[in-house]
């Protein structure tokens, strides 16, 4: 069988949350089957992107990235426009990407799919002003409630749960205005998320029922506001669960959500915006959807 990508450029993120030879897992895939491939590392926020442009116009075959959801993303930037597909090698804490379209998150198993998967999924890419993500907008979180880069090297995963406790315990409502494809939403809630894709457990630090299934190739995003106390948004919305214990020890939540394709999202007051997991902006926000943008390499 020919190979789907003779020529690859692999771009490494050194500070992902992973520690594991990857040289030796890529030499000991790359080589045996005769992919031509050359690596570059990044060292601060915006490189992935450059390096990702530089490599599509160098005439490669397909870009790798890796690293977390955050360096994918900066990949996905590089590559827009291009035509040249990517692969994900999930070397992050969370690799929310790499779940949503079934890569494995052992290194060698996803440098496997690069030689031997001829399969790619095109999925939707979402816009903000000149940025691009791949997973989720969200704002609510503010940078002291996020979990720092610190904790989730020590912690992990559990890095997320302390700092989603935190966050609905101490984090007060906020007034919201949305328009959704012309239709305005408004309301408090905890935390507002634009998903193109992925799961948000990893951000509340709990797996949420309702929220995940969002499919990354539909041409929409999805909305979601999360409400403490069961509070309505004044919308015809829909609504999808609560849960609490009588005692109140776990705060009720309400969860409330649409569908479009130009979200804009307004505060009373001023909030972080985060995009795919780092600091992103303020509020007010647009985001549009760009639809089946990027094609990434899936199992076959």
């Amino acid at each position: 069988m020919a190979l789907p990508y003779p020529k690859v450029h692999v771009i490494i993120n050194p500070a992902a949350g992973q520690d594991e030879p990857i040289l030796n897992v890529l030499n000991d895939v790359f080589h045996p089957a005769g992919v031509t491939w050359d690596i570059s590392l990044t060292h601060q926020s915006g490189d992935a992107t450059r390096l990702a442009a530089s490599a599509a116009a160098s005439g490669v075959d397909l870009v790798a990235a890796y690293g977390g959801d955050g360096t994918q993303m900066e990949v996905a930037n590089g590559l827009l426009g291009t035509g040249i597909p990517q692969a994900i090698l999930p070397g992050g804490t969370g690799n929310a990407m790499a779940h949503e379209l079934k890569v494995p998150i052992n290194l060698r198993q996803a440098t496997e799919l690069i030689v031997n998967s001829p399969q790619r999924r095109a999925v939707d890419l979402a816009k903000i002003g000149d940025q691009i993500f791949m997973l989720r907008a969200y704002t609510g979180l503010s940078a002291d409630a996020a979990a720092s880069r610190e904790q989730k090297d020590k912690y992990g995963q559990l890095a997320y749960v302390q700092a989603g406790l935190k966050f609905i315990r101490e984090v007060p409502e906020v007034h919201y205005r949305a328009i959704v494809d012309g239709e305005v939403i408004e309301g408090e809630a905890l935390i507002v998320f634009i998903l193109n894709a992925g799961s948000i457990g990893g951000v509340m630090g709990m797996e949420i029922p309702g929220i995940g299934d969002v499919d990354v190739s539909d041409g929409f995003l999805d909305l979601y506001a999360i409400t403490k106390g069961m509070k309505p948004l004044r919308a015809i919305s829909k609504y999808i669960f609560h849960h609490g214990d009588a005692e109140g020890n776990t705060p009720h939540l309400g969860v409330y959500s649409w569908k479009g394709k130009e979200i804009t999202i307004e505060a009373d007051t001023e909030q972080d915006v985060w995009i795919d997991g780092e600091l992103g902006g303020k509020t007010p926000i647009t985001i549009n959807i760009m639809p089946q943008a990027l094609e990434i390499v899936i199992p076959a």
